[in-house]
């Protein structure tokens, strides 16, 4: 793939150049990190590599969009530290930036008597996290927030919002080149080697360019490049396909006010079939959560042979598959009829069954570190070398975090 450079000088100037900082990849982790780089160091030379042609080709703009509000996190955790301050610098970012932005709430909803110690439980998270406004509703209180919805109780957050994460990326690009941040696009980094006090930055086996320090947020590619440049090839991206439905019609009918949500399997990382209505007004119905053939399946028939191959050599997928084949068996269910989504929203708001559908899709791909053990990693993980930072995992809420994640980020290279 070509080099392409975008800000001042022309690509082989850059590619000669030393830098203080390279960012590897322009998702919304990338952006923030090298615009919470430029807050401390302002003087200090920054470029950002991109293996495509624009910034949130992939996770970043391909998700649904949600400000979460820390409810689901394991209190202590980075996910849940940095999930809490990272929305209320998203949403100040926003504000600032002239990104449209709205805390619409959500509703997360038990369906029955069996779901309510969950639905505790994430009370006492939310609360031990600091979640802002989080309220323990039941009968007509529910109702009176979502008009539509169904259960026997539900968990309110208001400080939930949504956004379009693709926006807010292409505010921050403009903002990083007006202050001199560098741009190459369609460079796909293969290494990152140490020499001396500088970090070689490598692109199809030749020397890019050379940095003080490098913050690789490679994201679905994060742990071949991690094992590229020496770090362990545990734990490995799983790529998890997840589709959405939307449904008909230009506005679409409101069936939520915001977002209504199920209460999620606690032994998993993913949140279940929900319902959000979008920043432009669009309502979808999704995601689902099946491992996808290619670590870019947008199109379900996307199918890379190196993905494939990477997935079945590693022992850690074979685990997962034996200890959750019961929800794979679900999600498969779900990945072939659009009914069975349908169904599964009905849950907890009937009325969705009988509103029309958009023909077609949407479809992101969800970037999951898998231990060789068989864990599903439930945090963030970040590991350290000489001279380069690796974000490992940064699942959702990382859209979310992705301010306070840089700070964490900025703050491991100091020490």
């Amino acid at each position: 793939m070509s080099e392409q450079e975008s800000g001042s000088g022309a690509a082989s100037g850059a590619a000669g150049a030393a830098f203080e900082y390279a960012v590897i990849g322009a998702g919304i982790v990338g952006l923030a990190t090298a615009r919470e780089l430029l807050a401390r160091e302002p003087e200090a030379k920054i470029v950002v590599i991109e293996g495509e042609d624009r910034v949130a080709a992939h996770q970043t703009g391909h998700n649904s969009g949600v400000i979460h509000s820390g409810v689901y996190y394991t209190p202590g955790s980075l996910k849940a530290r940095l999930c809490v301050e990272g929305a209320r610098r998203m949403y100040a970012f926003c504000e600032e930036a002239g990104v449209p932005v709205e805390r619409a709430g959500k509703l997360l909803v038990a369906r029955n008597s069996r779901e309510l110690p969950a639905l505790r439980e994430l009370e006492r998270r939310g609360i031990a996290n600091g979640v802002p406004g989080l309220r323990w509703l039941e009968g007509d209180a529910i109702r009176e927030v979502e008009p539509n919805a169904v259960g026997v109780a539900a968990l309110h957050s208001p400080n939930t919002g949504i956004v379009d994460y693709a926006e807010v990326c292409r505010a921050l690009e403009r903002e990083l080149r007006g202050r001199g941040v560098r741009f190459l696009f369609g460079t796909r980094v293969s290494e990152l080697a140490r020499s001396g006090s500088a970090t070689i930055v490598r692109a199809g086996g030749r020397e890019l360019l050379r940095a003080g320090w490098v913050v690789a947020c490679a994201g679905l590619w994060s742990d071949r490049l991690a094992a590229a440049s020496g770090a362990d090839p545990d734990p490995r991206i799983v790529p998890f396909r997840g589709a959405y439905l939307h449904l008909a019609g230009d506005p679409a009918p409101q069936i939520v006010r915001g977002m209504i949500y199920p209460v999620p399997d606690p032994d998993l990382p993913f949140l279940g079939v929900h319902i959000t209505r979008h920043i432009d007004g669009s309502v979808s119905i999704g995601p689902t959560a099946f491992v996808a053939g290619a670590r870019d399946a947008y199109r379900i028939s996307r199918v890379r042979p190196r993905d494939l191959a990477s997935l079945a050599a590693w022992p850690g997928l074979w685990r997962v598959g034996a200890r959750y084949w019961r929800n794979a068996f679900t999600e498969l269910k779900l990945l072939m009829s659009r009914r069975a989504m349908v169904r599964a929203a009905a849950e907890y708001a009937p009325a969705i069954a009988h509103l029309p559908l958009a023909p077609g899709s949407t479809a992101g791909v969800r970037a999951q570190a898998v231990g060789r053990d068989g864990t599903l990693v439930d945090d963030f993980v970040i590991s350290d070398m000489p001279g380069a930072t690796h974000v490992r995992n940064a699942p959702s809420p990382a859209a979310t975090s992705a301010f306070a994640l840089a700070s964490e980020l900025v703050d491991r290279m100091g020490r």
